[in-house]
């Protein structure tokens, strides 16, 4: 439930930039067509909300690595992001194109139709806590992150060798401090 709430606080302050990207977009001197607005203003709230709910909404899940973080990055844009970009760009084109609803109406309506889909992508695919576990580590599912440092599980396996030759590499690189 903690997830679903972050996940929506998260998605006002998406909200707000997508909404601010989207009026300037098709408000200024130099507008453009409200499809081809709605398509960057939503991977601009993408972008922010992957960045807020790696660091806050499911900090409880940390990537290990910077390529893990990509690994994230573009799982949350194939799903939750396409997810996204595709039901505003199509809610958009009915609610504005054929029911001529205002821009800013038809926006609200769609981020909250795409809201659920979207998290539940994002939860169970971009922030998979299995995705974070090394083959063979469960050490990092204690609560305590320095049992962590302590505490070995062992696994049969290449994998296995391979986490505990890392583990190793890093409790090197500790001592060394």
């Amino acid at each position: 439930m903690a997830h679903w709430i972050k996940f929506n606080v998260v998605g006002l302050l998406g909200f707000g930039l997508q909404s601010a990207v989207l009026f300037a977009l098709t408000h200024s001197a130099y507008s453009i067509g409200y499809l081809a607005a709605t398509a960057v203003a939503v991977e601009l709230a993408v972008l922010n909300n992957f960045v807020w709910h790696q660091r806050w909404t499911w900090s409880d899940r940390p990537s290990r690595t910077k390529n893990e973080t990509l690994r994230r990055l573009a799982k949350f844009n194939l799903t939750a992001g396409m997810v996204s970009i595709g039901g505003n760009l199509i809610f958009m084109s009915i609610l504005v194109g054929r029911f001529r609803l205002p821009v800013s109406g038809a926006n609200a309506i769609t981020v909250g139709v795409c809201s659920l889909l979207s998290f539940f992508l994002a939860d169970r695919i971009a922030f998979d806590p299995r995705d974070s576990l090394e083959c063979g580590d469960l050490s990092s599912l204690l609560p305590v992150a320095t049992w962590r440092d302590h505490v070995t599980v062992e696994a049969s396996g290449s994998f296995g060798r391979q986490a505990a030759r890392e583990q190793s590499a890093d409790r090197s690189a500790h001592s060394k401090e």
